[in-house]
């Protein structure tokens, strides 16, 4: 029984092959997915959303407001929330 316990101390156990190509894809679809992400993140201008603008009842009353809108500034006469 004793061979079977007994290893070489100068040999280092090989890892299977299959260990590295999954380690490889694994990276692969990280960095595809940050890839696609920062892409997306680049090319995509998000639509003008209803906000509390500055000047609102509702922004004095603490509400959150935008900081500076990139959507077109509101039409003279229309007054509160939108």
């Amino acid at each position: 029984m004793s061979e079977l316990v007994t290893t070489d101390p100068g040999k280092r156990a090989r890892t299977p092959g299959w260990v590295w190509l999954t380690l490889a894809l694994m990276a692969v679809v990280v960095l595809a997915a940050n890839a696609h992400l920062i892409y997306v993140a680049t090319r995509s201008q998000p639509a003008c959303v209803a906000h509390v603008r500055q000047g609102d009842a509702a922004a004095e009353r603490g509400q959150y407001a935008a900081a500076q809108s990139s959507c077109s500034p509101r039409p003279a006469g229309r007054t509160g929330s939108p």
